[in-house]
């Protein structure tokens, strides 16, 4: 048995490790949407694979190193991993992502015995996918760019040159992306020297075993919370706006989930199938998105660990929208982003008081590239945007925080944006009356209007937006996401994903969607609404029309009397 003194030792120093990782690759990347976003998922893992401590940046990429790991070694054989090796593996179907979020792992060994790994998965610009920043409407694998099935970009600490001028030769972004991957390697070496030095002072195998007991408590941990469920069976759809290339089509997603005495099974059959654009999903990013809500119900206090969701089971069928097979296309991934929410509206029929209403449902993102007029050379810079979370039991929901798939990621700043590209940020703010209504208030969503100041291509990354976000109980929907070109011109559109061929002087605004509201929005206090109205979430039109308060447009209080003849009217309506 492992000593558990020296166990939380190992276990706050294989955190520290991780975080060291986090602070180099930061330090080290090229690319605004690792250094500023902390699109990156960052890990150390066990032997076998499983994780040990992580960094969130995208929730979802730290479970998915896991399932990337164990891909490679079976493919590889463990007899291929040499110390000073460092492997990239952007292979979809195994990678759990897609072309540009490659793996980059390295085995850690202790003399000549295998001890673990360290992982580095980052969001990079270009790997020869067939358009410019990022693909929509692909309708195969052999459109998304190059793919390294568990190459070695360093072989015993020397660097593969054939593998880098391959990636130099076949990027439109080549100095950008090799120093982003570069940065990898650099974050992964840093994991090895620190697990090393953990083995050199407690020994390999106080090390494993310390390992195995941190996963070990990780797994009671969720049990322990797992029997406290409700049990049961409860089933949801929701969809995707489009696979971005039959465009009328919806795609559905459906869920049942069962808790019982040994676990809980998530099981999405009845999905779609034969989904020809590429928002289907790899399997190992279904297992990452499910195991986030799973961990969010169970353990969402303790820092991941693979033990915490051996009592979860997720059911799949090969082939559909949620287990891409090649050659199936895989590059928009946003299917990964809105399926834990369909996960959550299934549980919100048995367990109200425990889930959150939908929040605005997606990362919202927007992509600008071209050539900056400024300097003559390749401009490419994104952002994801906040969105409001839906209320729940115990209050309201958040107001424009970054999408619960991605809980330690930030926004790429106005001033960052302005300095690296040709767009100026002519607003950004709250979106009022985006929350939807409730005894507790749905989140707000943001807007950002970006005016072009030069030719560009502007990509928008939103694929909810013909569906608004559920509500639980009596409360309401929160309004959508949309994006909105030109906004008051007679060549407005208003439109959702997109690839969009932009000239100087055009403008988009990027609206995302508030959360779902819980609960009566009559049962709102008047107070708390004239307290909305204030802040500027809630217009005074909509504390009448949505809560039956009455609040006065300058001075902000409420009028008692004309409140209680609204409600009683509603309630009269109603009843």
């Amino acid at each position: 048995m492992s000593d558990p003194i020296q166990t939380e030792i190992i276990r706050h120093g294989l955190l520290a490790a991780a975080e060291e990782m986090a602070r180099n690759l930061c330090r080290t990347a090229y690319n605004t949407v690792v250094y500023e976003i902390h699109d990156y998922g960052i890990g150390i893992h066990a032997p076998n694979g499983d994780v040990v401590a992580d960094v969130p940046g995208i929730a979802v990429f730290t479970r998915a190193n896991d399932h990337g790991i164990k891909k490679a070694v079976e493919f590889l054989g463990a007899d291929a991993l040499e110390p000073g090796d460092v492997f990239i593996l952007n292979y979809p179907y195994w990678a759990s992502a897609h072309t540009l979020d490659p793996l980059v792992f390295a085995p850690v060994h202790h003399g000549d015995r295998l001890i673990g790994f360290t992982s580095c998965r980052i969001h990079v610009l270009d790997l020869k996918q067939k358009d410019p920043g990022y693909v929509l409407d692909s309708t195969d694998m052999y459109q998304e760019g190059l793919f390294f099935p568990a190459t070695k970009l360093y072989h015993r600490g020397v660097p593969n040159a054939d593998v880098f001028n391959i990636i130099r030769f076949n990027s439109r972004l080549p100095e950008r992306t090799v120093g982003d991957i570069q940065a990898q390697v650099s974050a992964c070496v840093t994991g090895v020297r620190r697990t090393r030095e953990i083995a050199d002072r407690y020994g390999a195998d106080g090390l494993i075993g310390a390992m195995d007991a941190i996963n070990d408590h990780g797994e009671r941990l969720a049990r322990l919370a797992l029997r406290k469920l409700p049990r049961g069976t409860w089933t949801a759809s929701d969809f995707v706006d489009n696979d971005g290339v039959d465009l009328d089509r919806m795609i559905t997603l459906n869920v049942t989930v069962t808790v019982g005495d040994d676990g809980m099974v998530i099981d999405w059959t009845g999905s779609d199938r034969d989904v020809r654009g590429p928002i289907n999903v790899p399997l190992g990013l279904t297992e990452a998105f499910c195991s986030l809500i799973y961990k969010s119900l169970t353990t969402p206090d303790t820092p991941v660990v693979a033990g915490n969701f051996r009592a979860l089971r997720i059911v799949t069928e090969p082939g559909s929208v949620m287990h891409a097979v090649p050659p199936q296309p895989t590059f928009t991934l946003w299917t990964g982003l809105i399926g834990g929410e369909v996960i959550l509206k299934a549980l919100a029929q048995g367990m109200p008081d425990l889930v959150p209403a939908c929040s605005g449902g997606d990362v919202c993102s927007m992509m600008g590239l071209g050539v900056n007029p400024r300097t003559g050379e390749p401009w490419l810079e994104a952002t994801n945007e906040a969105v409001g979370f839906g209320a729940h039991a115990g209050g309201d929901g958040e107001d424009g925080i970054m999408h619960l798939s991605e809980p330690g990621c930030r926004n790429n700043p106005v001033e960052v944006l302005e300095t690296k590209s040709p767009m100026f940020i002519e607003s950004y703010g709250y979106r009022p009356d985006s929350g939807g209504p409730g005894r507790y208030r749905g989140g707000v969503g943001v807007g950002r209007s970006y005016r072009f100041l030069a030719d560009a291509k502007a990509i928008c990354l939103t694929y909810k937006t013909r569906t608004q976000p559920w509500a639980i109980g009596e409360g309401r929907e929160g309004d959508n996401n949309h994006v909105i070109l030109n906004p008051g011109t007679h060549r407005e559109v208003v439109q959702g994903g997109s690839y969009n061929h932009l000239v100087a002087g055009d403008v988009l605004v990027n609206n995302t969607g508030g959360g779902g509201g819980y609960g009566n929005p009559f049962e709102r206090e008047p107070e708390r609404v004239a307290r909305d109205v204030r802040n500027g979430f809630v217009s005074v039109a909509a504390a009448r029309r949505a809560y039956g308060v009455a609040v006065d447009a300058e001075t902000f209080e409420v009028d008692l009397r004309e409140t209680a003849a609204l409600r009683a009217a509603a309630a009269t309506a109603a009843g």
